[in-house]
């Protein structure tokens, strides 16, 4: 149970708070299960506070400073934190719906299994933070750095994460459903298993990223940097993939169906055994492209260009192959 005098302190104002703080540095303030709801806390130093099981619904705590503050299974949903110092806070279980987080330093935090549904979080810190198993549906990641941030199996479903930066980021089983993902930073992010279904990825950079057996049907990932990612498994299933770099990508037992990859930069791509049966591939570039056993029944590649293809065992039945560019005396029984 929270401290009664301490908390007398906290209610009064956040000038009295810190006074008495700067008194008493050598105390872990007890605040567990305070009841501040709609509390004026803005500015208040919560240095190391207990705040365990606390209610902060609706509490002003912009500009507060909680490094490593405990805040675990507390609930601040709709609070105010904005510009916040939430340093390797510990936030695990805690409910933070609606909560506004813009701008707020929450690196190395601890925000395991925490709901973030609907939070606004633009422009927050986010490095290293560890966010597995956190809820952020709709939430507001524009601009977040959440650089090598642990996201395993989040659910970031609807959440908007324009321009952020996930580099190197852990996206392990993540749910990213219809997110939008525009211009984002996701080179070497691992996104293995991840489903990104229906999700906006125009423009992101997924240099080398992982996104092995990952879901990405119907995405959008025009003009998007998929050069040397692991993409192995992966389905693409009527996903835009028009104008974007895949060189050297390893595309093995990908499902491409009916995606549209007009004007692609697919040179140097494994396509071993992959399906890109009625996909779009006008104009694209297939230089150097290994298509073993690759279903490109039913096609369009029309313009594209196939030299240095190697296509032993690929199917290319109903393909459309009118002004393509390849060396038919290097792709026995090629038909152009």
């Amino acid at each position: 149970m929270a401290d009664r005098h301490q908390l007398k302190l906290l209610k009064k104002s956040a000038r009295a708070w810190n006074t008495w703080r700067a008194r008493h540095l050598e105390g872990r303030p007890n605040l567990s299960e305070a009841f501040l709801r709609e509390a004026h806390l803005g500015g208040a130093d919560l240095s190391e506070a207990n705040l365990n099981r606390a209610i902060l619904i609706k509490a002003a705590l912009n500009g507060a400073t909680l490094r490593e503050a405990h805040l675990g299974g507390a609930d601040l949903s709709g609070a105010n934190l904005y510009r916040a110092i939430l340093i390797k806070a510990a936030f695990n279980g805690a409910t933070l719906r609606e909560a506004n987080l813009s701008g707020a330093d929450l690196f190395g935090a601890n925000l395991t299994w925490t709901n973030l549904s609907g939070a606004n979080l633009s422009e927050a810190i986010l490095r290293g933070a560890d966010l597995t198993g956190a809820t952020l549906k709709e939430a507001n990641l524009c601009g977040a750095n959440l650089c090598g941030g642990n996201l395993r199996g989040a659910d970031l479903s609807g959440a908007d994460l324009s321009s952020a930066c996930l580099r190197e980021a852990n996206l392990y089983w993540a749910i990213l459903t219809r997110a939008t993902l525009r211009g984002t930073d996701l080179k070497r992010a691992n996104l293995d298993r991840a489903n990104l279904g229906e999700a906006t990825l125009r423009q992101a950079d997924l240099e080398e990223a992982s996104l092995r057996g990952a879901t990405l049907n119907g995405a959008s990932l025009r003009e998007a940097n998929l050069s040397g990612a692991d993409l192995r498994w992966a389905q693409f299933i009527n996903s835009a993939l028009s104008e974007s770099l895949l060189r050297q990508a390893n595309l093995t037992g990908a499902t491409l169906s009916g995606a549209d990859l007009s004007g692609a930069d697919l040179s140097g791509a494994n396509l071993t055994i992959a399906c890109l049966r009625e996909a779009d591939l006008y104009l694209a570039s297939l230089c150097g492209a290994i298509l073993k056993g690759t279903d490109l029944s039913g096609a369009n590649l029309s313009g594209a260009n196939l030299s240095g293809v190697a296509l032993s065992g690929a199917d290319l039945s109903g393909t459309n192959l009118k002004g393509a560019l390849f060396d038919k005396r290097n792709v026995p029984g090629l038909q152009g």
